[in-house]
């Protein structure tokens, strides 16, 4: 019998990478690969739906739900997660010394809707203080002009968002400080190159990143892995089918990370920093699946919510497949 042929769009991880180079292959499909950027990956899927599979900014996915027929499916798989503290940039003569001094400022993001700044947004708001009405934000480009929502957004009159000039960038913006502070998941090249215009608002990202899960447990997934609506009805098989097989590849990863007769990343202290990690947040610490993220995802889909994103609460049992969310016990 001949397996279903299914492309997939994903970046180049480690924990993806065994499907890459099919050394892991999921039951009953023909897997092609296409190692793609984030950005390609997410313009392409939502505007012209071009892949079978495709990794998928939370965001995105969350807003497209509302859509009827709804586009996709998603299966419990986070290729993408990351603490967003040290993501929020601002201009050195700005003033901003804490959190609430953000309050009444001009706040460039690339897009609103963009997972990152929801995090952000919603830990500034929950966590210090600084309600998400109160700035105004800033989108488009962050290093190119030009950028766009990639989805038409219908927001709260309460939240301002204001594009900015065609040929203007926020990264030139704000070292110039035409704009205050930016929240973003890409390093703005004004802050890389130096110069001591553009600084980090958590200096002790670090620890201060580590300080929250020990409050909060959550660690923010920023993408997941989605479906398109028709492959996913007429094969419902494929959710299970793709679930196990990320979740193979990424159990290859987690070993590979803990290989000490030769080191398989470049980074000298690797073994000490798994074992930091392991005793902060467990040995699973970059976990898929449903249950295990229940928390994490309900405290994005509020924040989703309360930025006026999500027309109403989402349960965090709406967003995946069935399929993809239990799996046989022996």
């Amino acid at each position: 019998m001949s397996k279903l042929k299914l492309s997939l769009a994903c970046w180049n991880y480690d924990r993806t990478r065994a499907l890459m180079d099919a050394s892991v292959q999921p039951d009953g499909i023909d897997l092609t690969y296409l190692n793609l950027p984030v950005e390609e990956t997410f313009f392409r899927m939502l505007r012209h739906r071009e892949f079978d599979v495709a990794e998928m900014s939370l965001s995105s996915y969350t807003v497209s739900t509302f859509r009827e027929p709804r586009p996709f499916v998603a299966i419990p798989v986070f290729p993408s997660r990351s603490f967003r503290h040290s993501c929020i940039y601002v201009h050195a003569d700005a003033g901003i010394r804490s959190p609430g001094d953000l309050v009444g400022k001009r706040v460039g993001t690339p897009e609103y809707q963009m997972t990152a700044p929801v995090w952000i947004r919603g830990i500034l708001s929950e966590h210090y203080g600084v309600p998400v009405d109160s700035v105004t934000y800033c989108t488009g480009g962050e290093e190119e002009p030009g950028r766009s929502e990639k989805i038409k957004l219908d927001l709260p009159a309460n939240i301002r968002v204001e594009p900015i000039g065609r040929t203007q960038t926020l990264a030139a913006m704000l070292a110039s400080g035409e704009i205050d502070a930016l929240h973003t998941a890409r390093m703005p090249s004004t802050f890389a190159a130096g110069g001591g215009k553009v600084r980090r608002l958590f200096e002790n990202y670090r620890q201060v990143e580590r300080d929250y899960y020990r409050a909060t447990g959550i660690f923010p997934m920023m993408h997941t892995v989605v479906i398109r609506r028709e492959v996913y009805e007429q094969n419902r098989w494929v959710a299970q089918s793709m679930y196990k097989a990320f979740v193979q590849a990424q159990r290859r990863a987690y070993d590979d990370l803990y290989v000490t007769a030769a080191l398989k990343a470049m980074l000298p202290w690797l073994t000490a920093e798994v074992e930091e990690t392991r005793a902060l947040m467990g040995d699973d610490f970059w976990s898929y699946g449903f249950e295990g993220n229940r928390k994490a995802l309900a405290t994005f889909l509020r924040y989703h919510h309360e930025q006026g994103l999500s027309k109403r609460l989402l349960a965090p049992e709406e967003l995946f497949a069935p399929e993809a969310m239990e799996s046989f016990r022996i």
